[in-house]
């Protein structure tokens, strides 16, 4: 018999290993862009795939517009010398008469009662020997000084009254989350805003561009962003009692897979995150397997942005689009860098033909490798 060849030994090895990595088909990332062109609605699939231009970034850039209502903006500042239940009040009463009714007589004393830390009760009143119960809160020290003294008036000659406002804890807010200092503190003259009561605090301890202020006010709640803080007036709203202020980081997030510098869930690090910046994040695209063609944004859009996307006016509830960014046209670079990612997405980049093409290169030429070694145990044992 005729002994085989190492020739026809490797042909036929060539065209076996061909033959089985056609049928098993090789790893990948994921899917490449010709099986998710295929699962679109227009080819009978579940999602409808969209080319990114600028209509598209316009009616899809829509980010969350943080703001405190108009209730909490309108509301006026507290004034500093206003008496609220809780306070604590200090008086003085002179009197010119030489028995005086709450103080002592003689040269020492000169008539003069002092009385510390008169604390204004849960219903916002005090009680003054000779002068009775009175209302205190929502009075200012100097109102309070005014009653008292028209009641001392009737049972003393030319009675002199004064009231201070005493460090208290009747109007206070809470601090709580990513500040200097956690707790509750009296709102003061100088911390009657959000910014001051803030900066009492030590100020926040996370970056600045992903941090948000919360207020809760009578369960109400509203959030700003901190640098909007400064950059509109408006929102450095005056403080209530009760207030509780909450700081805290950006929770959105975004979801990096396929040929990208690393696949992973990863936080937004701004207000507005645009497309190129989503994948600068994630170290860009890998230079030796991404197809920049092959961009892909995943998102369940509300039926209102969807609407206007595919123009139509019949889609109801959430939709699965499929963005696409091609990365190698004029101005693809624009509109990667004008397309808003939102919170949830889903960034996936597609392998490069080329790459696959190397791995079934690879794969045929190991199996090759192997196949050599037989071919030639074949030839040895043949006697070639």
């Amino acid at each position: 018999m005729k002994p085989v060849t190492p020739s026809w030994a490797r042909f036929v090895a060539l065209v076996a290993a061909l033959a089985v990595v056609s049928s098993c088909g090789l790893p990948g990332v994921g899917p490449n862009k010709k099986q998710i062109f295929a699962g679109s609605v227009q080819q009978e699939g579940d999602a409808f795939v969209v080319s990114v231009n600028d209509r598209v970034t316009r009616a899809t850039g829509v980010v969350p517009a943080l703001g405190f209502s108009d209730t909490f903006k309108n509301a006026g500042l507290i004034g500093s010398d206003t008496i609220r239940p809780g306070d604590t009040l200090g008086l003085t009463v002179w009197e010119n008469v030489d028995d005086p009714l709450l103080g002592s007589s003689g040269p020492a004393g000169a008539g003069a009662a002092v009385l510390e830390e008169v604390q204004v009760d849960g219903a916002g009143f005090i009680f003054i020997p000779y002068a009775g119960r009175i209302k205190a809160s929502g009075n200012t020290p100097e109102g309070i000084r005014r009653i008292i003294t028209r009641k001392l008036a009737d049972q003393t000659p030319d009675p002199q009254v004064q009231v201070r406002r005493l460090a208290g804890d009747g109007a206070s807010v809470s601090l709580v989350g990513s500040v200097g200092g956690q707790g509750v503190f009296p709102i003061e003259r100088p911390t009657r805003t959000l910014t001051t009561m803030l900066a009492n605090a030590g100020g926040i301890t996370i970056e600045p561009e992903i941090a948000q202020i919360t207020v809760i006010r009578k369960g109400m709640r509203s959030k700003v962003w901190f640098q909007d803080l400064y950059k509109d007036p408006r929102f450095d709203i005056a403080l209530r009692d009760g207030d509780r202020i909450l700081v805290e980081e950006d929770t959105r997030s975004f979801t990096a897979l396929g040929a990208t510098g690393a696949q992973a869930r990863v936080q937004f690090e701004s207000q507005t995150l645009s497309a190129i910046e989503a994948i600068a994040q994630v170290g860009g695209l890998s230079a030796t397997a991404a197809d920049p063609t092959g961009v892909f944004i995943f998102r369940n859009e509300p039926a209102e942005i969807a609407n206007i996307v595919m123009g139509r006016q019949d889609l109801q509830g959430a939709q699965r689009l499929v963005y696409v960014l091609d990365l190698t046209q004029p101005n693809g670079m624009f509109l990667a860098r004008d397309f808003s990612v939102r919170d949830g997405d889903t960034l996936y980049v597609t392998e490069a033909p080329f790459t696959q093409w190397n791995k079934t290169i690879s794969a045929v030429t190991g199996t090759l490798g192997a196949v050599g070694t037989v071919s030639t145990g074949v030839t040895s044992l043949s006697g070639g």
